[in-house]
C-alpha cells in the first residue's frame, strides 16, 4: 500500500533542481538561424537531430580518408568569464579543431560544440554558439549539431566549459604530410599569429596577476585596448589560406603552431634526417610577447616552448615554390615570411634555432 505524502509537501521540479529546460530550448531556438548559415554541400546544419548527418558523395570527395580534431580553448575562458567578453571565444574553440585537419591536408566538413555550465545563461552562451558559428561559416564547415548541459553544482556560478569536435576529408594521395618528397633546402614559412590565440594561459592569468594588472586597465603594450581585449584576441582561421597555399602547389608539410610552440610542433611535420633551421630574427613578434617575456623575466627557449612567439602556422615548401605559397597565404589575408629552411639532421627531426626574437 502506498504512503501518501505528507500535508503541505511540493512536488519537486527539475528546474527546481537546478535545470532548466526552457533555458535550453531557448537557446536551441536562438542559435538555429546561425548554425543554419553553415549550409555547406553535404550538410544541411539543421539542429535539434539525435546525431548530425554528413554526405560525404555530396560534398565531392571520391576517396576520402576522414580526418578528426577535439579541443577546448583552455584557461583563456577564464579571462573572457572575468571580463564578460565572449564574442571571440567561440572563434577560439573551432579555430583550435580545424587548424589541426587543414595541416593534414583536410578540408574542415562539419563541427559540433559542447557547452558545460552551472546555470544556463542564454544571452551569453548565444554569444559564444553564434561565435562558433560565425568561424564554421569562414572554415567552410558546418555546425551540424552540439550538446548544452546544464550541470548545478559542478561549476561554479559564471563559469562554463567549452569543447569542439570537427572531422575533414582528405583525398587519399593529398595526405600531408609528405616527409618521404621533404629534402635539405625546403622552405619554411612563417604565417602569423593574431596573437597569444589558446594556449598558455595558466602562465598569461600568472603573469597578469603577478604585475597587478587589470583586464579592464589599458594593455601596457597596447595602450589604445583594453587589456581583456588584447588578451582576448581570437585564434586566426588558416583554413582557406592554408587550402590555398596547397593548391598552389609544392607545399610538403603543415604545423600548426599551438601548446610547446615551433619547438615541439614544427618537428610533428618533419621526416627523420632532417631538421628545420629557423632564423629567429626573421619575424617581428607582437608587442603582447615583449611584455610577457620582460614582465615576467621569462627566458626565450621557455617563450618559444610555450607560445606561439607570432608565428601561427609553419609551412614546409619546396625551393622552388615557396614564393608562390607565400603568395597565396597573403592573398587571403594572412602575413607569411620565410622564417628558416630544411637542414640534414641525425635521428628524429627537430628544431635548430639561430637569431634571437625581436622581443
Amino acid at each position: 500500500m502506498n504512503t501518501p505524502p505528507k500535508s503541505g509537501r511540493n512536488s519537486l521540479t527539475y528546474k527546481e533542481a537546478g535545470v532548466d529546460i526552457d533555458a535550453g530550448d531557448a537557446l536551441v531556438e536562438r542559435v538555429a538561424p546561425a548554425a543554419k548559415a553553415t549550409r555547406r554541400p553535404g550538410a544541411d546544419a539543421d539542429l535539434g537531430g539525435f546525431g548530425g548527418l554528413f554526405d560525404l558523395k555530396a560534398a565531392g570527395f571520391k576517396d576520402p580518408v576522414l580526418v578528426a580534431s577535439t579541443d577546448g580553448v583552455g584557461t583563456k575562458l577564464k579571462i573572457a568569464i572575468d571580463t564578460k567578453i565572449y564574442s571571440g571565444i567561440g572563434q577560439d574553440l573551432v579555430a583550435m579543431c580545424v587548424n589541426d585537419i587543414v595541416v593534414q591536408g583536410a578540408e574542415p566538413l562539419f563541427f559540433l560544440d559542447y557547452y558545460a555550465t552551472g546555470k544556463l545563461e542564454v544571452d551569453a552562451a548565444a554569444v559564444v554558439i553564434e561565435g562558433i558559428a560565425r568561424a564554421c561559416k569562414e572554415s567552410g564547415c558546418a555546425l551540424i549539431g552540439g550538446e548544452t548541459a546544464e550541470m548545478p553544482g559542478l561549476y561554479a556560478k559564471g563559469d562554463f566549459d567549452l569543447a569542439g569536435f570537427s572531422v575533414g576529408a582528405v583525398e587519399r594521395g593529398e595526405i600531408l604530410p609528405r616527409t618521404h618528397d621533404m629534402i635539405a633546402g625546403d622552405v619554411v614559412i612563417g604565417v602569423a599569429s593574431s596573437g597569444i590565440h589558446s594556449n598558455g594561459y595558466s602562465l598569461v592569468r600568472r603573469v597578469v596577476s603577478d604585475a597587478g594588472a587589470s583586464y579592464d586597465a589599458p594593455a601596457p603594450f597596447a595602450r589604445e585596448v583594453k587589456l581583456g581585449d588584447a588578451l582576448l584576441a581570437p585564434t586566426r582561421l588558416y583554413v582557406r589560406s592554408a587550402l590555398a597555399a596547397i593548391k598552389a602547389g609544392g607545399v610538403k608539410g603543415l604545423a600548426h603552431i599551438t601548446g610547446g610552440g615551433i619547438t615541439e610542433n614544427l618537428p610533428r611535420a618533419l621526416p627523420e634526417g632532417l631538421d628545420a633551421e629557423i632564423d629567429l630574427g626573421s619575424w617581428t613578434p607582437l608587442s603582447v610577447f615583449g611584455w610577457l617575456a620582460k614582465s615576467a623575466g621569462i627566458e626565450e627557449r621557455e617563450m618559444l616552448r610555450t607560445f606561439n612567439c607570432g608565428i601561427g602556422l609553419a609551412a614546409i615548401v619546396a625551393a622552388d615554390k615557396f614564393e608562390a605559397a607565400i603568395a597565396a597565404f597573403n592573398a587571403h589575408g594572412e602575413k607569411a615570411v620565410r622564417i628558416g629552411a630544411l637542414v640534414s639532421g641525425q635521428g628524429e627531426g627537430t628544431v635548430r634555432y639561430r637569431g634571437a626574437l625581436k622581443l
